[in-house]
């Protein structure tokens, strides 16, 4: 287990060095620049700025200098707001988090439940409902779900109120967060469900008597777990770096508005500074869902 996660933790690293490297050079390879607007500064002021942010020093020094900032933990400042990119980043992921936590929550609850009633009523109506209702939600893209949402039950029937500052409803935004992921894991729960209880193992435990509840819940559903499992960690990540179009549709101001606003603003920090955090995140629940599949399952091995 500890030459496997050593092995898992370095990959992990080497990853987001590479993620790193390509984001900066293929953000300095496009023609302009973060000073080259319309109304352009004067050369003067202009180079003051570029020696200011290291813009005047070759590509591959600045990157290296920006590693050794990054090593000790500062991501620098925006070039257009003058804020610590880390503040802004922190500031930003606190609601996205909070959304996608409790949006894998529920996709997890309910995925699980759904799947596991799709699969012990296999080709009966509950198992047609579940199965119709889930290839919609797959099928059908978030910002329409998220639109419907908040259609009919803002407007139309107005049970909930608008996401704002004041009144913070987060309920239809983690619902139009957690839809696509709970109908994923609910045919994936399904699939490995029904591949479990035909094993040898289960028809044994049946055959000596156990209730069905017990292999359901002790034997089957822990085997089928484990692709959950390894899904988990790359959707934690997704989710809680949260939805550009759920937070737009919302008008919730997450950590993706604040990337895709860097890159308008040819803002190199900031597109550096969140690049770098979400590509972390992503490693780390990955690593994360990758140690905890070896802890289920020990005949794993890395290669």
């Amino acid at each position: 287990m500890l030459k496997y996660s050593v092995k898992r933790i370095i990959l992990a690293i080497v990853t987001v060095f590479i993620i790193a490297l390509i984001t900066f050079f293929a953000m300095n390879a496009i023609p302009g620049g973060p000073f080259a607007k319309e109304k352009a500064p004067e050369a003067a002021v202009q180079a003051v700025l570029e020696k200011r942010f290291n813009l005047d020093k070759p590509v591959g020094e600045q990157f290296f200098l920006y590693l050794g900032n990054l090593l000790r933990g500062d991501f620098g400042i925006s070039l257009k707001t003058g804020r610590e990119i880390s503040t802004t980043i922190f500031e930003s992921f606190s609601i996205s988090a909070f959304l996608g936590g409790m949006a894998v929550i529920l996709s997890l609850f309910v995925g699980l439940i759904l799947g596991s009633t799709a699969a012990l009523m296999r080709n009966k109506w509950p198992d047609r409902i579940i199965i119709f209702l889930t290839t919609l939600f797959v099928a059908v893209p978030s910002f329409i779900l998220a639109t419907l949402l908040l259609l009919i039950f803002s407007y139309v029937l107005g049970w909930v109120k608008v996401w704002s500052v004041a009144d913070q409803n987060y309920l239809l935004p983690i619902i139009s967060l957690a839809l696509y992921p709970m109908a994923y894991i609910t045919r994936l729960t399904k699939s490995s469900m029904l591949d479990v209880l035909g094993q040898d193992y289960i028809r044994t435990a049946r055959a000596k008597g156990v209730k069905d509840w017990m292999v359901i819940f002790k034997h089957a559903l822990r085997n089928a777990l484990i692709p959950v499992i390894t899904y988990v960690g790359p959707l934690t990540a997704y989710i809680m770096t949260g939805s550009l179009v759920v937070e737009t549709v919302f008008t919730i101001g997450g950590l993706g508005s604040k990337f895709v606003t860097g890159i308008n603003n040819r803002d190199y920090p900031m597109i550096m500074g969140t690049t770098i955090f979400l590509a972390t995140l992503m490693v780390v629940m990955t690593l994360a869902s990758d140690l905890l599949y070896k802890a289920v399952d020990p005949k794993i091995s890395f290669d």
